[in-house]
C-alpha cells in the first residue's frame, strides 16, 4: 500500500443510493477507504442489501472492507421489512437476562452475516443515569453499571461469536448528558471517582473481555481531559483506554460530522486531531466531499510531519488484524439465499420472548 492506501484504510464512510455511485468508486481507485456504514437509506430488502455489499467489496481487493450498522433494535434500527425487527437494548435491561441479550445478540448477527455486514456498532455501554437524557434512554439497558456490563458482555459474545465485531459505545459514557451530540457539545462534570464507578465501569469490563471495537463520545469531561472532547483527546484515549484499560481492539470514532465536532473544528482539523488522539477508524457518514478533504488533511499533516507516519502504521496494524480475525477468508454472501435466513420463525420467537420478557417485568 501507498501512503494513500494506509490512511484511507483508517476511513469508514458512508455514502447514499442502494448501489455504489460514480463518486463512490472513484473514491475507492484513489484511497482504498477501509470501511463503510450502511444505513436505511441504503437498503430496500435483503437481497438488494446483499449485492450491495458484495458490490461495494469488489471495490476493495485486497484486503476485504469492514461493513458497519448501527443496528441495536428499537428506535436505531437501519434494516428493511423482511428481517426480525427486536425492542431496543432497555427491554432487554428490563428483561435482565444474559441468555436473551446474547440470543438477541446471535440472531442479528446470523441476519446480518445473510447479507455481508461484519461490523454491529452494538451493545451501547452508557449508563443511563440521566432520565432527561435526549439521545441515550432507552437505548441503554438501564441505570444499574452492574446489569449494562453483564448484558453488554453478552451481546459481544453473541455477535462475536457468530462472526460480527461489536462495538461498544460510547466511551467514556454518554449516559448522563442532557444534550444531543448530534446537535451541541454535552459536557458531563462528574469527579474521577464516579466516571470510575458509573460511566466508564461497563467498558472496564467488555474491554477486558474481548470487545473487538469501541466507539468515542463527542463529550466533554472536564475530570479527564479539561480541553478536548474524548473523540479528540489522547488523555482518554491513548492515557486511559490505551494504557490504563490495556485495551487493545479498535477505536472508532462516532461520526465526526455531529455538530459536537463540526461546530468547533474543520473536518481536516477534527480529523488529524482524532488520529493524533488515538483513533484507529474514523467515521465519517454523509458528506463526499468532507470524506475527501479529511482524508488529504490526513495525507497532509503526514507528508509534512505533523502527524508521524508510526501512528498510521500502529493504526493500520490493529485495523488489519481485525479483518484477519473476523473477515478472512471472505467469500460473497448470495442475494438469492439471503431472504431465506432473515426473518425466520426461529429469529421472530427471539425477539417475542424479548418482549413478553420485558412487559412480564414493568
Amino acid at each position: 500500500m501507498n501512503l494513500r492506501e494506509k490512511i484511507g484504510q483508517l476511513f469508514m464512510l458512508g455514502f447514499h443510493g442502494t448501489e455504489p455511485s460514480k463518486e463512490l468508486r472513484d473514491l475507492f481507485k484513489t484511497y482504498h477507504p477501509g470501511g463503510v456504514i450502511l444505513f436505511s437509506r441504503n437498503l430496500e430488502d435483503p437481497a438488494q442489501a446483499a449485492h450491495l455489499t458484495n458490490a461495494l467489496q469488489k471495490l476493495a481487493p485486497p484486503m476485504p472492507l469492514l461493513v458497519s450498522i448501527d443496528q441495536e433494535g428499537g428506535r436505531v434500527s437501519r434494516l428493511p421489512k423482511g428481517f426480525t425487527l427486536f425492542p431496543g437494548q432497555g427491554a432487554l435491561g428490563q428483561a435482565g437476562t444474559a441468555e436473551l441479550a446474547y440470543a438477541f445478540a446471535e440472531v442479528t448477527a446470523k441476519e446480518l452475516r445473510a447479507i455481508g455486514v461484519n461490523m454491529d456498532l452494538t451493545p451501547v455501554l452508557d449508563v443511563n443515569t440521566n432520565q432527561h437524557n435526549p439521545i441515550i434512554g432507552d437505548r441503554a439497558f438501564g441505570q444499574d453499571p452492574v446489569l449494562v456490563e453483564t448484558l453488554g458482555l453478552a451481546v459481544i459474545a453473541g455477535l462475536q461469536d457468530n462472526g460480527v465485531l461489536a462495538c461498544g459505545k460510547h466511551f467514556p459514557g454518554h449516559g448522563d448528558t442532557a444534550t444531543d451530540s448530534h446537535k451541541e457539545l454535552p459536557t458531563v462534570t462528574h469527579g474521577i471517582d464516579r466516571l470510575r464507578q458509573i460511566e466508564l465501569r461497563p467498558f472496564v469490563h467488555c474491554c477486558a473481555n474481548g470487545l473487538a471495537a469501541v466507539m468515542t463520545a463527542h463529550v466533554r469531561y472536564p475530570a479527564l481531559d479539561p480541553h478536548a472532547p474524548a473523540t479528540l483527546s489522547a488523555t482518554i484515549l491513548t492515557d486511559l483506554l490505551r494504557t490504563r484499560l490495556h485495551f487493545k481492539g479498535l477505536v472508532l470514532t462516532d461520526d465526526l460530522e455531529m455538530r459536537a465536532i463540526i461546530d468547533h473544528y474543520g473536518i481536516d482539523d477534527a480529523a488529524i486531531r482524532a488520529l493524533r488522539a488515538g483513533a484507529d477508524i474514523l467515521l465519517i457518514c454523509t458528506d463526499h466531499d468532507r470524506q475527501v478533504a479529511a482524508m488529504e488533511a490526513v495525507y497532509r499533516a503526514v507528508t509534512d510531519g505533523n502527524v508521524p507516519e508510526r501512528l498510521v502504521e500502529h493504526a493500520l496494524l490493529r485495523v488489519l488484524e481485525a479483518k484477519e480475525r473476523f473477515l478472512l477468508p471472505y467469500a460473497p454472501v448470495d442475494p438469492q439465499d439471503a431472504a431465506a435466513r432473515v426473518g425466520t420463525a426461529p429469529h421472530r420467537a427471539v425477539a417475542h420472548a424479548i418482549k413478553e420478557a420485558a412487559d412480564a417485568a414493568v
